[in-house]
Protein backbone atom coordinates (compact mmCIF):
# COMPACT_ATOMS: atom_id res chain seq x y z
CA UNK A 1 0.00 0.00 0.00
CA UNK A 2 2.72 2.35 -0.88
CA UNK A 3 0.40 5.44 -1.54
CA UNK A 4 -1.51 5.00 2.00
CA UNK A 5 -0.55 7.49 4.58
CA UNK A 6 1.34 5.35 7.64
CA UNK A 7 -0.01 4.99 10.68
CA UNK A 8 1.55 3.53 14.06
CA UNK A 9 1.79 -0.14 14.54
CA UNK A 10 -0.42 -1.18 17.55
CA UNK A 11 1.97 -2.51 20.82
CA UNK A 12 0.91 -3.47 24.20
CA UNK A 13 3.25 -0.94 25.98
CA UNK A 14 0.76 1.99 26.59
CA UNK A 15 -0.71 0.98 30.48
CA UNK A 16 -4.63 0.84 29.99
CA UNK A 17 -4.42 0.32 27.06
CA UNK A 18 -6.95 -2.54 24.46
CA UNK A 19 -3.22 -4.53 23.67
CA UNK A 20 -1.64 -3.71 26.61
CA UNK A 21 -5.08 -5.08 28.73
CA UNK A 22 -4.81 -8.01 26.45
CA UNK A 23 -1.20 -9.13 27.23
CA UNK A 24 -1.23 -8.17 31.03
CA UNK A 25 -4.67 -9.84 31.44
CA UNK A 26 -6.17 -11.72 29.11
CA UNK A 27 -3.16 -14.33 28.15
CA UNK A 28 -2.71 -14.68 32.07
CA UNK A 29 -6.65 -16.04 32.06
CA UNK A 30 -6.07 -18.09 28.91
CA UNK A 31 -3.21 -19.85 30.74
CA UNK A 32 -5.60 -20.47 33.31
CA UNK A 33 -8.28 -21.81 31.51
CA UNK A 34 -6.36 -24.29 29.46
CA UNK A 35 -4.80 -25.47 32.56
CA UNK A 36 -8.24 -26.15 33.98
CA UNK A 37 -9.17 -27.54 31.02
CA UNK A 38 -7.21 -31.32 31.17
CA UNK A 39 -6.06 -33.07 33.71
CA UNK A 40 -2.25 -32.12 32.17
CA UNK A 41 1.44 -33.41 33.34
CA UNK A 42 3.13 -31.67 35.67
CA UNK A 43 5.58 -31.29 33.06
CA UNK A 44 3.09 -29.04 31.13
CA UNK A 45 1.90 -27.29 34.65
CA UNK A 46 5.91 -26.00 35.04
CA UNK A 47 5.85 -25.11 31.25
CA UNK A 48 2.64 -23.14 31.62
CA UNK A 49 3.78 -21.51 35.00
CA UNK A 50 6.99 -20.87 32.67
CA UNK A 51 5.16 -19.18 30.01
CA UNK A 52 3.08 -16.85 32.43
CA UNK A 53 6.55 -15.31 34.07
CA UNK A 54 7.69 -14.95 30.77
CA UNK A 55 4.68 -13.18 28.51
CA UNK A 56 4.00 -11.13 31.56
CA UNK A 57 7.66 -9.87 33.14
CA UNK A 58 10.01 -11.34 30.94
CA UNK A 59 11.68 -11.70 26.95
CA UNK A 60 11.10 -13.46 23.86
CA UNK A 61 12.88 -16.27 23.71
CA UNK A 62 13.81 -18.13 20.50
CA UNK A 63 12.28 -21.52 19.70
CA UNK A 64 13.76 -24.92 20.58
CA UNK A 65 16.44 -26.44 18.44
CA UNK A 66 14.02 -28.85 16.63
CA UNK A 67 11.16 -27.07 16.55
CA UNK A 68 9.16 -28.27 13.50
CA UNK A 69 8.68 -24.74 12.44
CA UNK A 70 11.34 -22.19 13.59
CA UNK A 71 13.00 -21.69 10.42
CA UNK A 72 9.07 -20.31 9.69
CA UNK A 73 8.93 -17.79 12.70
CA UNK A 74 12.91 -17.33 11.90
CA UNK A 75 11.29 -15.47 8.88
CA UNK A 76 8.54 -14.02 10.48
CA UNK A 77 10.60 -11.85 12.60
CA UNK A 78 11.75 -13.62 15.92
CA UNK A 79 15.42 -13.41 15.36
CA UNK A 80 14.63 -9.66 15.46
CA UNK A 81 12.49 -9.85 18.67
CA UNK A 82 14.28 -12.04 20.73
CA UNK A 83 15.34 -10.93 23.87
CA UNK A 84 12.87 -7.77 23.63
CA UNK A 85 9.83 -7.30 26.15
CA UNK A 86 6.57 -8.55 24.58
CA UNK A 87 4.76 -5.47 25.44
CA UNK A 88 7.53 -3.25 22.74
CA UNK A 89 7.07 -5.47 19.86
CA UNK A 90 4.54 -5.68 17.38
CA UNK A 91 0.71 -6.64 19.05
CA UNK A 92 -0.50 -8.46 16.44
CA UNK A 93 3.39 -10.42 16.67
CA UNK A 94 2.69 -11.05 20.60
CA UNK A 95 -0.29 -12.34 20.26
CA UNK A 96 0.33 -14.86 17.73
CA UNK A 97 3.67 -15.10 19.71
CA UNK A 98 1.71 -15.99 22.81
CA UNK A 99 -0.68 -19.05 21.16
CA UNK A 100 2.03 -20.31 19.49
CA UNK A 101 3.97 -20.86 22.86
CA UNK A 102 1.04 -21.91 24.84
CA UNK A 103 0.94 -24.96 22.86
CA UNK A 104 4.74 -25.78 22.67
CA UNK A 105 3.58 -25.90 26.84
CA UNK A 106 1.09 -28.15 26.19
CA UNK A 107 2.92 -30.87 24.70
CA UNK A 108 0.70 -30.12 21.21
CA UNK A 109 3.49 -30.21 19.33
CA UNK A 110 5.12 -33.31 20.83
CA UNK A 111 6.38 -36.08 20.57
CA UNK A 112 4.53 -37.69 23.68
CA UNK A 113 0.55 -38.31 24.34
CA UNK A 114 -0.50 -34.92 24.45
CA UNK A 115 0.71 -34.48 20.51
CA UNK A 116 -2.26 -33.05 18.31
CA UNK A 117 -5.06 -32.64 21.78
CA UNK A 118 -6.02 -29.46 20.90
CA UNK A 119 -6.37 -27.49 24.41
CA UNK A 120 -9.86 -25.72 23.60
CA UNK A 121 -11.38 -28.73 22.02
CA UNK A 122 -13.57 -28.20 25.46
CA UNK A 123 -14.82 -24.65 25.55
CA UNK A 124 -15.99 -25.26 21.82
CA UNK A 125 -17.56 -28.19 22.60
CA UNK A 126 -19.62 -26.77 25.08
CA UNK A 127 -20.65 -23.75 22.64
CA UNK A 128 -21.25 -25.90 20.03
CA UNK A 129 -23.77 -28.23 21.82
CA UNK A 130 -25.16 -25.28 24.05
CA UNK A 131 -29.18 -24.94 23.87
CA UNK A 132 -28.31 -21.20 22.26
CA UNK A 133 -27.02 -23.19 18.95
CA UNK A 134 -30.01 -25.54 19.40
CA UNK A 135 -32.56 -22.44 19.05
CA UNK A 136 -30.26 -20.81 16.30
CA UNK A 137 -30.59 -24.12 14.64
CA UNK A 138 -34.41 -24.65 14.43
CA UNK A 139 -35.18 -21.12 13.45
CA UNK A 140 -33.29 -22.03 10.16
CA UNK A 141 -37.10 -24.54 9.51
CA UNK A 142 -38.44 -20.94 9.03
CA UNK A 143 -36.16 -19.64 6.45
CA UNK A 144 -37.31 -21.94 3.45
CA UNK A 145 -40.59 -20.07 3.39
CA UNK A 146 -38.88 -16.67 2.84
CA UNK A 147 -37.60 -15.02 -0.74
CA UNK A 148 -34.30 -16.23 -1.66
CA UNK A 149 -33.13 -12.30 -1.20
CA UNK A 150 -34.34 -12.58 1.88
CA UNK A 151 -32.73 -15.95 3.03
CA UNK A 152 -29.40 -14.99 1.52
CA UNK A 153 -29.18 -11.63 3.39
CA UNK A 154 -30.46 -13.57 7.29
CA UNK A 155 -27.62 -16.13 6.30
CA UNK A 156 -24.75 -13.34 5.32
CA UNK A 157 -26.28 -11.60 8.88
CA UNK A 158 -25.56 -14.47 10.64
CA UNK A 159 -22.08 -14.99 9.24
CA UNK A 160 -21.48 -11.28 10.07
CA UNK A 161 -22.55 -11.03 13.90
CA UNK A 162 -20.85 -14.84 14.51
CA UNK A 163 -21.71 -15.96 18.10
CA UNK A 164 -23.35 -13.04 18.91
CA UNK A 165 -25.80 -13.22 15.73
CA UNK A 166 -29.05 -14.71 17.46
CA UNK A 167 -29.26 -15.94 14.29
CA UNK A 168 -33.28 -16.90 15.50
CA UNK A 169 -34.10 -13.20 16.29
CA UNK A 170 -33.06 -12.35 12.77
CA UNK A 171 -34.84 -15.49 10.44
CA UNK A 172 -38.18 -15.19 12.86
CA UNK A 173 -38.95 -11.84 13.76
CA UNK A 174 -40.32 -9.91 10.99
CA UNK A 175 -38.44 -6.63 12.03
CA UNK A 176 -35.38 -8.22 11.19
CA UNK A 177 -36.11 -8.20 7.37
CA UNK A 178 -36.54 -4.16 7.58
CA UNK A 179 -33.53 -1.99 5.80
CA UNK A 180 -32.96 -0.85 9.11
CA UNK A 181 -32.66 -3.91 11.35
CA UNK A 182 -29.29 -3.98 11.85
CA UNK A 183 -28.52 -0.49 13.96
CA UNK A 184 -24.62 -2.03 14.93
CA UNK A 185 -23.75 -1.53 11.22
CA UNK A 186 -21.50 0.95 10.83
CA UNK A 187 -20.78 0.67 7.29
CA UNK A 188 -22.90 -1.84 4.89
CA UNK A 189 -21.21 -2.88 1.51
CA UNK A 190 -23.74 -5.99 1.16
CA UNK A 191 -25.04 -4.76 -1.96
CA UNK A 192 -21.78 -4.14 -3.29
CA UNK A 193 -20.87 -7.73 -2.59
CA UNK A 194 -23.76 -9.10 -3.65
CA UNK A 195 -22.88 -7.89 -7.11
CA UNK A 196 -19.86 -9.72 -7.32
CA UNK A 197 -21.97 -13.00 -6.74
CA UNK A 198 -25.01 -12.39 -9.45
CA UNK A 199 -23.59 -15.10 -11.59
CA UNK A 200 -25.46 -18.41 -11.36
CA UNK A 201 -25.08 -21.91 -13.31
CA UNK A 202 -22.05 -23.04 -14.72
CA UNK A 203 -19.92 -19.90 -15.25
CA UNK A 204 -20.26 -19.23 -11.45
CA UNK A 205 -17.11 -18.88 -9.76
CA UNK A 206 -14.49 -19.68 -6.61
CA UNK A 207 -15.27 -17.94 -3.12
CA UNK A 208 -12.83 -17.90 -0.69
CA UNK A 209 -14.15 -17.60 2.93
CA UNK A 210 -10.81 -17.15 5.54
CA UNK A 211 -12.82 -18.43 8.57
CA UNK A 212 -12.10 -16.63 12.01
CA UNK A 213 -13.81 -18.48 15.78
CA UNK A 214 -15.15 -22.18 15.82
CA UNK A 215 -18.24 -23.08 17.45
CA UNK A 216 -21.27 -21.04 16.73
CA UNK A 217 -19.74 -18.50 14.33
CA UNK A 218 -18.30 -20.99 12.49
CA UNK A 219 -22.17 -22.98 11.60
CA UNK A 220 -23.25 -19.55 10.19
CA UNK A 221 -20.19 -19.32 8.19
CA UNK A 222 -21.05 -22.61 6.57
CA UNK A 223 -24.28 -22.24 6.44
CA UNK A 224 -23.47 -19.49 3.78
CA UNK A 225 -21.24 -21.18 2.39
CA UNK A 226 -24.00 -24.21 1.61
CA UNK A 227 -26.67 -21.37 0.35
CA UNK A 228 -23.83 -19.73 -1.90
CA UNK A 229 -23.06 -23.43 -3.51
CA UNK A 230 -26.62 -24.25 -3.26
CA UNK A 231 -28.04 -21.25 -5.53
CA UNK A 232 -25.55 -21.58 -7.58
CA UNK A 233 -24.21 -18.35 -6.98
CA UNK A 234 -20.58 -19.88 -6.37
CA UNK A 235 -19.33 -23.66 -7.93
CA UNK A 236 -16.81 -23.73 -5.65
CA UNK A 237 -16.06 -22.94 -2.45
CA UNK A 238 -12.78 -23.22 -0.85
CA UNK A 239 -13.11 -22.50 3.18
CA UNK A 240 -9.80 -21.38 4.93
CA UNK A 241 -8.34 -22.54 8.83
CA UNK A 242 -6.00 -22.13 10.77
CA UNK A 243 -3.29 -25.30 10.81
CA UNK A 244 -3.50 -25.65 14.69
CA UNK A 245 -5.47 -23.77 17.46
CA UNK A 246 -5.05 -20.30 17.75
CA UNK A 247 -6.33 -17.50 19.52
CA UNK A 248 -8.60 -19.62 21.93
CA UNK A 249 -11.26 -20.12 18.89
CA UNK A 250 -9.76 -20.43 16.08
CA UNK A 251 -11.77 -22.78 13.51
CA UNK A 252 -9.21 -25.57 12.49
CA UNK A 253 -10.18 -28.80 10.08
CA UNK A 254 -11.71 -30.71 13.20
CA UNK A 255 -13.88 -27.48 14.15
CA UNK A 256 -15.33 -28.27 10.50
CA UNK A 257 -15.57 -31.51 11.22
CA UNK A 258 -17.47 -30.95 14.70
CA UNK A 259 -20.26 -28.26 13.00
CA UNK A 260 -21.11 -30.22 9.76
CA UNK A 261 -22.00 -33.29 12.68
CA UNK A 262 -23.58 -30.84 14.39
CA UNK A 263 -25.74 -29.60 11.46
CA UNK A 264 -26.47 -32.79 10.45
CA UNK A 265 -27.45 -34.46 13.49
CA UNK A 266 -29.70 -31.48 14.82
CA UNK A 267 -32.87 -32.50 12.36
CA UNK A 268 -34.88 -30.42 10.08
CA UNK A 269 -33.23 -28.13 8.20
CA UNK A 270 -30.33 -28.02 9.71
CA UNK A 271 -29.35 -31.63 8.65
CA UNK A 272 -30.20 -30.84 5.41
CA UNK A 273 -27.53 -28.15 5.30
CA UNK A 274 -24.80 -30.55 6.74
CA UNK A 275 -25.92 -33.12 4.26
CA UNK A 276 -25.21 -30.53 1.75
CA UNK A 277 -21.98 -29.58 3.29
CA UNK A 278 -20.98 -33.29 3.56
CA UNK A 279 -22.13 -33.80 -0.01
CA UNK A 280 -20.02 -30.67 -1.25
CA UNK A 281 -17.08 -31.98 0.53
CA UNK A 282 -17.00 -34.86 -0.98
CA UNK A 283 -17.01 -34.13 -4.44
CA UNK A 284 -14.71 -31.24 -4.24
CA UNK A 285 -17.15 -28.31 -4.52
CA UNK A 286 -16.33 -27.06 -0.81
CA UNK A 287 -12.42 -27.75 -0.17
CA UNK A 288 -10.71 -26.68 3.17
CA UNK A 289 -7.67 -25.14 3.08
CA UNK A 290 -5.03 -24.93 5.98
CA UNK A 291 -2.07 -22.78 4.97
CA UNK A 292 1.02 -21.96 7.48
CA UNK A 293 -0.01 -18.50 6.87
CA UNK A 294 -2.96 -18.56 8.37
CA UNK A 295 -1.43 -18.42 11.75
CA UNK A 296 1.40 -16.00 10.87
CA UNK A 297 1.75 -12.65 12.79
CA UNK A 298 1.94 -10.82 9.92
CA UNK A 299 -0.62 -8.88 7.95
CA UNK A 300 -1.96 -10.42 4.71
CA UNK A 301 0.40 -7.74 2.52
CA UNK A 302 3.16 -9.82 3.13
CA UNK A 303 1.38 -13.06 2.25
CA UNK A 304 3.71 -15.62 0.25
CA UNK A 305 2.78 -16.14 -3.61
CA UNK A 306 0.53 -19.29 -3.60
CA UNK A 307 -2.08 -18.10 -1.16
CA UNK A 308 -1.88 -14.36 -3.05
CA UNK A 309 -2.39 -16.81 -6.60
CA UNK A 310 -5.53 -18.35 -4.31
CA UNK A 311 -7.66 -15.31 -3.78
CA UNK A 312 -6.90 -13.53 -7.03
CA UNK A 313 -8.14 -16.20 -8.83
CA UNK A 314 -11.20 -16.20 -6.33
CA UNK A 315 -14.46 -14.33 -7.49
CA UNK A 316 -14.34 -13.35 -4.06
CA UNK A 317 -12.87 -13.64 -0.40
CA UNK A 318 -15.06 -12.59 2.42
CA UNK A 319 -12.14 -12.10 5.43
CA UNK A 320 -14.41 -13.32 9.28
CA UNK A 321 -13.66 -11.64 11.74
CA UNK A 322 -11.78 -9.11 14.03
CA UNK A 323 -8.38 -10.39 13.51
CA UNK A 324 -8.68 -11.48 10.28
CA UNK A 325 -9.36 -7.67 9.77
CA UNK A 326 -6.45 -6.36 11.19
CA UNK A 327 -4.48 -8.66 9.40
CA UNK A 328 -5.93 -7.53 6.28
CA UNK A 329 -5.95 -3.67 6.74
CA UNK A 330 -3.03 -3.79 8.92
CA UNK A 331 -2.96 -3.96 12.74
CA UNK A 332 -2.39 -0.19 13.01
CA UNK A 333 -4.19 2.92 14.38
CA UNK A 334 -5.80 4.09 11.55
CA UNK A 335 -7.64 7.14 11.00
CA UNK A 336 -11.32 5.53 11.01
CA UNK A 337 -11.93 7.83 7.87
CA UNK A 338 -8.85 6.13 5.72
CA UNK A 339 -10.45 4.37 2.78
CA UNK A 340 -10.60 0.67 2.89
CA UNK A 341 -9.78 0.31 -0.77
CA UNK A 342 -6.42 1.87 -0.10
CA UNK A 343 -5.72 -0.14 2.87
CA UNK A 344 -6.37 -3.35 1.18
CA UNK A 345 -4.92 -1.90 -2.08
CA UNK A 346 -2.34 -4.68 -2.31
CA UNK A 347 -5.17 -7.34 -1.91
CA UNK A 348 -5.37 -9.37 -5.02
CA UNK A 349 -8.50 -9.89 -6.28
CA UNK A 350 -11.98 -8.98 -4.69
CA UNK A 351 -12.50 -9.42 -0.82
CA UNK A 352 -15.26 -8.56 1.49
CA UNK A 353 -14.78 -7.66 5.62
CA UNK A 354 -17.05 -9.59 8.10
CA UNK A 355 -16.45 -7.91 10.96
CA UNK A 356 -17.46 -7.55 14.55
CA UNK A 357 -15.67 -4.83 16.56
CA UNK A 358 -13.42 -6.23 18.76
CA UNK A 359 -10.06 -4.11 19.06
CA UNK A 360 -8.94 -0.66 17.89
CA UNK A 361 -8.17 -0.59 14.22
CA UNK A 362 -10.90 0.51 11.59
CA UNK A 363 -11.26 2.46 8.34
CA UNK A 364 -13.98 2.93 5.67
CA UNK A 365 -16.08 5.17 7.87
CA UNK A 366 -17.25 8.31 6.84
CA UNK A 367 -16.71 11.10 8.85
CA UNK A 368 -20.42 11.57 10.28
CA UNK A 369 -20.71 8.51 11.28
CA UNK A 370 -17.32 8.49 13.14
CA UNK A 371 -18.72 11.71 15.07
CA UNK A 372 -21.93 10.06 16.08
CA UNK A 373 -20.11 7.31 17.59
CA UNK A 374 -17.64 8.63 19.37
CA UNK A 375 -20.29 11.54 20.82
CA UNK A 376 -22.25 8.16 22.06
CA UNK A 377 -19.61 5.89 23.35
CA UNK A 378 -16.43 7.65 23.23
CA UNK A 379 -14.08 4.93 21.78
CA UNK A 380 -15.72 2.07 23.77
CA UNK A 381 -17.67 0.74 20.18
CA UNK A 382 -14.47 -0.07 18.57
CA UNK A 383 -14.11 -3.12 20.94
CA UNK A 384 -17.19 -3.78 22.60
CA UNK A 385 -18.10 -6.22 19.99
CA UNK A 386 -21.57 -4.35 19.73
CA UNK A 387 -20.80 -2.52 16.17
CA UNK A 388 -20.27 -4.44 13.11
CA UNK A 389 -19.23 -3.79 9.67
CA UNK A 390 -19.09 -4.99 5.72
CA UNK A 391 -16.49 -3.54 3.40
CA UNK A 392 -15.71 -4.51 -0.39
CA UNK A 393 -13.17 -3.63 -2.14
CA UNK A 394 -12.85 -4.43 -5.91
CA UNK A 395 -9.68 -3.91 -7.86
CA UNK A 396 -10.26 -1.10 -9.80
Amino acid sequence: MPDTPSAPVLLGNQPGSFPHRVLAERHPAVIQQVREAFPYEPAQHRALDELLVNCTEGEIEPLPADAHDRALWDAWGLRAYTGRSWFDVPWLWSESWFYRRLLQAVGYFGPGPWQGIDPFRPSKLAELDSAETDEELAALDDLSGLPATEQAQALLHGSLWGNRADLGFRLSDEGARQPDAAPGLVTDDSDRLWSLLDTTGPDSGTLCLVADNAGRELVPDLLLIAHLLESGRVGRAVLHVKPYPYYVSDATTADVVDAVRRLTGAGGAAAAYGRRLWSALADGRLTLRAHPFSSAPLPYGEMPGDLRAEFEAATLTIVKGDLNYRRLVGDRLWDPTTPFADVTASFPGAVAALRTLKSDVITGLDADTEAALVAKEEQRWRTSGTHALIQVKVPG
